[in-house]
């Protein structure tokens, strides 16, 4: 059980209200998306559009008092292929079935392998220096990447499994391949400017989820010996970075439309192997409602983390009650101290580029609201 100390700031990140990343797309930048899918404006047109709208997009974060901002994931149509797609020997591929949702159904793509791993250059690196330069020294200007083992999960899926063992019959290898390519990627981040790296990961939404673990179990497939393998594998991402790298994680349980994936299922399946990862400063964990289960998994927390409660949902615009918040707050903060506790959305507000279903304002207000809350308890 966690003894209480005196509210306190922070000064890094993650801060006490704080964003997963992603934010809606501006109406000008999804009709400037499909005129350049149709050939009406060229690449360097659409950039321009996007350039403007990711100043615009940094000013307002500026407004509502983040500390930290990002690109809005702007560029980008999923949160996770884009990167994928970025590095050597990997595709962009049609399959016939999209991410199952509850009640909704992704886009058909996916990341496929057409030749070993590795990382020579990656678009966003440039993405990243055009967010630096606007955010200014006033702010931290964040990057968010999808995790190694997302990028592993991905590659074990049905529709590509055949093609990863081809390239990579000994599995070591492909696992040494996907590090070496996302370390040269995280210090290629590093040197242009970058000193705060989010890692998003879904893998382990899926971990603890009872329908996933049936599949999984149904096929064959320890999902502790799997769960170790993915949490190996970002380890060894994370380890000998720069001292002065931040690097946390945000664990998904779905994020696409309004609508969520998988049945459900508290962290303690997956908690220890989880929470003690090396070398992440914090957590950015879902608990916007009880498809996530208790705070007891936050006993595996080390002293040197913070958790981010993702306690406000980023699928509607509506409001949460105050009273309900601060009152699962006293319940976390039996097993973690109140100033490792920091507040956000459980997720971005557009994991991909259709967005989840609420408005602009009713997004800023959401983030507004947080910082509200977060200022009463850490002030």
């Amino acid at each position: 059980m966690s003894t209480q100390t005196e509210p306190k700031k922070r000064t890094v990140t993650p801060f006490r209200y704080d964003i997963v990343g992603s934010f809606l797309r501006p109406q000008a930048l999804k009709e400037a998306r499909l005129k350049f899918k149709n050939g009406e404006i060229t690449a360097e047109q659409l950039k321009e559009l996007e350039n403007d709208e990711i100043v615009k997009l940094v000013q307002k974060q500026k407004e509502v008092g983040l500390q930290a901002v990002t690109d809005g994931e702007f560029r980008r149509s999923w949160w996770h292929l884009d990167f994928f797609w970025g590095f050597d020997g990997v595709e962009r591929t049609i399959i016939d079935q999209g991410y199952q949702f509850n009640g909704a159904e992704s886009r058909p793509e996916t990341a496929r392998l057409t030749g070993k791993i590795s990382y020579s250059s990656h678009p966003f690196v440039s993405h990243y220096e055009f967010l630096k330069g606007v955010a200014g020294e006033d702010v931290v200007a964040r990057q968010s990447i999808p995790a190694a083992a997302q990028f592993l999960f991905e590659l074990d899926r049905a529709e590509n499994k055949e093609s990863t063992i081809e390239l990579y019959p000994n599995r070591e290898e492909l696992i040494s391949d996907i590090a070496k390519a996302y370390k040269a990627s995280i210090l290629a981040f590093y040197a242009a400017g970058c000193r705060s790296i989010q890692i998003d990961d879904c893998t382990w939404g899926a971990l603890c989820d009872e329908q996933f673990i049936a599949f999984m179990n149904q096929i064959g497939v320890n999902v502790a010996e799997y769960a170790s393998e993915l949490a190996k594998l970002n380890e060894e991402v994370v380890t000998g970075l720069p001292e002065d790298l931040v690097v946390t994680t945000h664990v998904c349980r779905g994020n696409y439309v309004s609508t969520y994936a998988g049945v459900g299922g508290g962290y303690e399946p997956i908690a220890e192997t989880l929470l003690n990862i090396n070398n992440y400063s914090g957590y950015y964990l879902e608990f916007d409602t009880d498809r996530a289960g208790d705070f007891k998994p936050l006993r595996f927390l080390k002293d040197n983390q913070q958790v981010v409660l993702g306690l406000f949902s980023s699928k509607f615009g509506e409001l949460e009650s105050k009273e309900d918040i601060l009152k699962r707050i006293e319940e976390a903060k039996q097993y973690v101290d109140l100033n490792r506790i920091c507040l956000s959305p459980q997720c971005g507000f557009a994991s991909t580029e259709e967005g989840n279903h609420l408005t602009e304002e009713q997004q800023w207000r959401k983030l507004a609201y947080i910082k509200e809350i977060a200022e009463e308890i850490w002030n």
